[in-house]
């Protein structure tokens, strides 16, 4: 059980859109919401340049973080917002500091400001090593990209209200979930179902599969067999789902299965959801990023904010 959300921020505009989204996310668990700065020491070499300078880092830590909260209390009223601080290498000390009741929230880029990828360094490093959920957030994300657009005018609402919908009525737009009927953990599914749930949303569920790798050797498929591979598909995945859309019947749930590659469907799909839930399985070995292939594609890509759940 999350007991509180926390957001990662470092000024740039990819975690100050977390810690809205966390905000927002926080008000609709009903739990505190923590915001929380890491000073990571600049190399000597690199100490002197101005933008670098050590005296300035620290004073953006003293003075920023705290101001940043007290505009996501007027944003949110009654949310319990506190800061903290600390020092050490970024994606050790979030993890360590979020602990297992906790859900880590994170700007879509580096939090040493560092971009160029739509998933920095450090994103990519907590992802790879945590055993906890994560959600990843793009910079300009707002309220309004979760809901629905208003037939009124054409736009989204805000995010503060925690029944489903925005100040107008809006309801939010469907989360979407990657799911493969005999590898996705059952984590990922109650992360999803309960996500849909409290934003009293769609919930998409969405499977990608290739042919046998004979069939590619082959080079073509007859279209009866095409179709009952499909159907097999198909069937896998209502069986996935049986328990789950009993313990949710609130949730209407939509499920599609479709050939392609998982994370090409997955990053299209997240352009109309409100949230992406994608699973992680947990790699030990002690050489590289153990982020696999679909996450990895989603992560980079996906148009919405994206919630790894990572598995055994």
């Amino acid at each position: 059980m999350v007991r509180t959300v926390v957001a990662g921020l470092d000024g740039s505009p990819e975690s100050r859109a977390a810690v809205d989204w966390a905000a927002r996310e926080a008000r609709m668990r009903d739990v505190p919401l923590r915001i929380l700065h890491v000073h990571e020491p600049t190399p000597p070499r690199l100490a002197q340049a101005p933008f670098l300078a050590e005296e300035t880092r620290q004073d953006w830590g003293r003075e920023v973080p705290p101001r940043v909260a007290d505009e996501v209390r007027r944003e949110q009223p009654g949310l319990r917002v506190t800061v903290e601080g600390a020092e050490g290498h970024a994606p050790v000390v979030l993890l360590g500091r979020t602990g297992p009741d906790g859900l880590l929230v994170l700007g879509s880029r580096a939090l040493g400001g560092i971009s160029g990828f739509l998933a920095g360094s450090v994103g990519l490093n907590v992802v790879a090593h945590t055993e906890h959920p994560v959600v990843l957030v793009r910079a300009g994300e707002s309220a309004a990209d979760e809901h629905l657009a208003d037939p009124a005018d054409g736009a989204g609402t805000d995010g503060g209200r925690t029944d489903g919908a925005g100040t107008d009525g809006t309801p939010y737009r469907p989360v979407v979930v990657g799911v493969d009927p005999e590898g996705t953990d059952d984590s990922v599914l109650a992360f999803a179902f309960e996500a849909a749930a409290r934003r009293m949303a769609a919930l998409r569920v969405l499977q990608g599969y290739s042919l046998p790798a004979f069939y590619e050797w082959a080079g073509s498929v007859e279209g009866e067999a095409l179709g009952e591979m499909d159907r097999q598909q198909a069937e896998l995945l209502e069986q996935k789902l049986v328990p789950w859309r009993a313990r949710h019947p609130g949730v209407e749930v939509h499920q599609e299965s479709q050939r392609g590659n998982a994370s090409v469907l997955l990053a299209e799909a997240s352009r109309n959801a409100s949230l992406l839930v994608i699973g992680h399985r947990i790699r030990k070995h002690s050489l590289g990023l153990r982020v696999g292939p679909v996450a990895h594609a989603v992560i980079h890509h996906a148009a919405a904010p994206v919630a790894v759940v990572p598995h055994q």
